[in-house]
């Protein structure tokens, strides 16, 4: 028997410097030198800033710190990390032999016709009963000839990874989210506080217009018509008190908290970013965003199951073992060392009827391999795109701002103009309502560029795979 299981343990050692697969590496994305619209060629990046060193607003960064703390989304990334976690610290007892306490105690009353009825006659023993009690350990070990449990490993690992790149991800959205929304609420504050003005004014109008109406120096024509533009701008007020509320119970939601009003000082033009921001260059992608470094983590994951599922179809080195105190007779149960007794064995255990099962599930994680590797480069084309929009929205947005905001100073102008000229006589009610109506809606335009423009900056900072620091 020793040298039985000293073959067996030489045969062991011998087999388990062969792989019996090849993994694949990681491949190379296609990636350009340089993001389109870039500003800089500066290797470094705004996704290497923290996020509290990015969005310096104070209560911006309350926001983001209450969503990173009580989202749910973030909370159940968090348990996923834990149950990973503790599959981790599992999965490495995998080479640890089985160890079990046997404990038994039986009686059976033979057959006297039975081979043991009547062995029981011949032995001359006149008990019908047959007992046995028995006390053991036992012990089973699977040697990893073919690397399967070390692929397990490797695979309960890589999605331990895969989790906490998971959670970074969903931080870097989160922080986006939160930027955005907060600077929605500021754009609606600003249209918010256009609209009152622009009441205000055509109050002005309205009453100058009256007067001259009691005078009958214009028709009821021109009263109505400047009624109707006061009420077209005061129709946007509750239109956009409305969003606001929506817009705070929604970020409130975002930071895990019951929906609430915001408080908020800051104004959409005390908010300012760089006129450049450098974002890099495109091979860094891989190794900062966390969606792209989960997806080459799947693929360590689909390597080891390719290696789990071919080692499946090959034979399986198991050695057992057990010992302990085995009697006839309770009173000799532990007398010791007469009821003493040990076993040992070693096999081999090789698949033939489901050697074609095994075959398809091995050929199947194959094929789930090369999908890993497809699905990673279009992760990686994706993160570029978005990296891509998202700067040619910062650099259009940009110039449409600096012509919304020129088109304000004109038509405000205009509009001062316009009345100044209706005072003096000069001019009619439609110049003035006109330049009123036009100012009205530059104004509400210039703030949703403005609110784009950020937004378009937070997108940035994401795609690039910022927020999560």
């Amino acid at each position: 028997m020793k040298n039985i299981n000293k073959y067996l343990l030489l045969l062991t050692l011998a087999l388990s410097a062969c792989g019996v697969s090849k993994d694949i590496k990681t491949p190379q994305a296609a990636l350009p030198e340089n993001f389109r619209n870039a500003a800089t060629t500066d290797t470094t990046s705004i996704a290497d800033i923290p996020w509290k060193d990015f969005f310096t607003d104070a209560e911006l960064q309350k926001l983001i710190d209450s969503a990173i703390i009580k989202n749910y989304d973030m909370q159940l990334a968090v348990k996923n990390i834990e149950a990973s976690q503790l599959l981790v610290k599992q999965v490495k007892w995998n080479y640890v032999p089985a160890v079990g306490l046997n404990v038994t105690a039986s009686t059976s009353r033979p057959s006297d016709n039975s081979l043991n009825g009547l062995s029981l006659s011949n032995a001359g023993i006149s008990t019908k009963h047959i007992e046995d009690y028995s006390a053991n350990l036992s012990l089973s070990w699977e040697a990893d000839i073919w690397g399967k449990i070390h692929n397990q490993n490797r695979a309960t690992l890589a999605a331990y990874l895969q989790t906490a790149e998971a959670r970074k991800a969903i931080q870097t959205n989160i922080v986006a989210s939160v930027a955005q929304g907060y600077y929605n609420l500021l754009m609606l504050d600003a249209q918010l506080q256009t609209a009152q003005s622009n009441v205000r004014l055509n109050d002005s109008t309205l009453n100058i217009i009256k007067l001259q109406y009691n005078a009958g120096q214009v028709t009821l024509l021109a009263v109505q018509q400047a009624q109707a533009q006061q009420q077209a701008a005061a129709a946007l007020i509750p239109q956009f008190e409305q969003n606001i509320a929506l817009q705070e119970n929604a970020l409130r939601i975002l930071t895990g908290e019951l929906p609430a009003a915001i408080e908020r000082t800051k104004k959409l033009n005390d908010i300012r970013f760089a006129e450049n921001l450098p974002s890099g260059l495109p091979s860094a992608l891989v190794g900062r965003r966390p969606d792209v470094k989960s997806s080459e983590l799947a693929l360590a994951v689909a390597n080891a199951n390719v290696g789990i599922n071919q080692a499946e179809m090959y034979p399986a080195l198991r050695i057992t073992a057990q010992g302990g105190v085995n009697s006839f007779k309770a009173s000799n149960w532990f007398n010791v060392p007469a009821s003493l007794f040990g076993v040992v064995s070693g096999s081999l255990i090789t698949p033939l009827l489901d050697h074609k099962v095994l075959k398809t599930n091995y050929e199947v994680a194959k094929v789930n391999r090369e999908k890993t590797v497809i699905e990673f480069r279009q992760t990686v084309l994706n993160a570029v795109g978005e990296v891509s929009d998202a700067l040619v929205k910062i650099d259009k947005l940009k110039e449409q701002q600096d012509i919304a905001a020129a088109r304000v100073n004109t038509l405000q102008q205009a509009t001062s103009n316009a009345n100044q000229l209706f005072k003096n006589g000069l001019a009619n009610y439609l110049e003035v309502i006109t330049a009123q109506g036009n100012v009205l809606q530059s104004e509400l335009e210039l703030a949703s560029i403005k609110t784009e423009h950020l937004k378009a900056v937070a997108e940035l900072y994401r795609s690039l795979g910022g927020g999560w620091r």
